[in-house]
């Protein structure tokens, strides 16, 4: 009779593994398949006679080879489970996607699981890999996170220009200003504004005048590195933190970005419009305070340049 039970239970068993919405593989020392569930062939394409007795890194070629046998090696010799997560490595095998919602993946995200399995002798013999389909949770967080990525782009950039808004880039001088006090590292700071903006403004009304300043702040991204914090001060009013850059490193950036928008033309309803620009650079060399010297430092040499007759680089005498 108990032999009848046990037959029933392993029945049962079976069913329900090949029943079960997740991947099920029993893998020998060899890593030879002796199980192989319907979730299996229907996401593979291979039938589990066919898979019987083969390899698994022969129906999987592009796996890791060398990783996952030390995987299952570890899990036969410590007798402890092993997992694997998508935040990690999105997929041990790639599955196309069938879930309806998160269509648009390309392939199943999944979470493994590989358990020791032991003989009535309490040997290891096998090992269990279950394979579980997280795509929809993977998606709901990946939406997520860009969501979070963007919002954060959002909070500190600037709306029209795209450059960094006031907000973020005086934070950034304020870390290379505590950088500067620790390490002695320079940093070069230059301001600048759209000479005789209002008249622009004035004569060619507020769309016009937003189209000149997207177009200064496209020759600023131009002319800015990776490092370089390019952001709009206020109205036609930018700053550019030049970090390991002094103030003569700081007036060449300057003067290239003067002559690049002296050559702009700014093209509206059939009319090219010219403007130039004023700017002033400072350098953290000089003793400061805090910060906001520099900054103040930076809006004295351009106001000298305005004062000069505009178009010009000015730079901080401060040493």
């Amino acid at each position: 009779m108990s032999d009848l039970i046990d037959f029933k239970e392993l029945h049962w068993l079976l069913t329900v593994t090949q029943s079960i919405d997740v991947g099920v593989v029993v893998l020998d020392h060899a890593y030879q398949v002796h199980v192989w569930n319907t979730f299996m062939e229907n996401r593979s394409g291979v039938l589990s006679y066919k898979a019987a007795n083969r390899s698994f890194f022969s129906l999987f070629p592009e796996l890791n080879e060398r990783w996952l046998k030390n995987k299952i090696d570890s899990v036969m010799t410590l007798g402890t489970p092993a997992f694997t997560i998508w935040e990690q490595r999105p997929y041990l095998v790639r599955f196309p996607s069938y879930q309806p919602i998160t269509g648009q993946e390309e392939f199943m995200y999944q979470n493994t699981t590989l358990l020791p399995l032991r003989s009535t002798t309490g040997v290891i013999t096998h090992v269990c890999l279950v394979i579980y389909d997280v795509t929809e949770v993977a998606t709901n967080r990946l939406q997520l996170q860009a969501a979070n990525r963007e919002l954060q782009k959002l909070s500190s950039t600037d709306r029209l220009t795209s450059l960094y808004n006031r907000g973020h880039w005086e934070e950034a001088l304020r870390l290379e200003h505590a950088r500067h006090v620790r390490y002695g590292t320079s940093a070069a700071l230059v301001m600048f504004d759209i000479d005789h903006f209002k008249r622009v403004n004035d004569t060619y009304g507020h769309q016009c005048g937003d189209r000149v300043i997207q177009r200064v702040a496209d020759v600023v991204r131009e002319h800015t590195r990776d490092a370089d914090i390019a952001g709009r001060y206020g109205g036609e009013e930018f700053a550019v933190l030049l970090p390991d850059t002094d103030k003569h490193g700081g007036a060449m950036f300057a003067e290239r970005l003067r002559a690049a928008v002296e050559a702009l033309d700014v093209m509206h309803e059939g009319e090219s419009i010219r403007c130039t620009i004023s700017l002033g650079v400072a350098d953290m060399i000089a003793p400061m305070d805090d910060y906001k010297t520099l900054i103040e430092r930076a809006d004295q040499a351009l106001y000298a340049s305005k004062k000069n007759g505009r178009n010009r680089v000015s730079v901080d005498e401060a040493d």
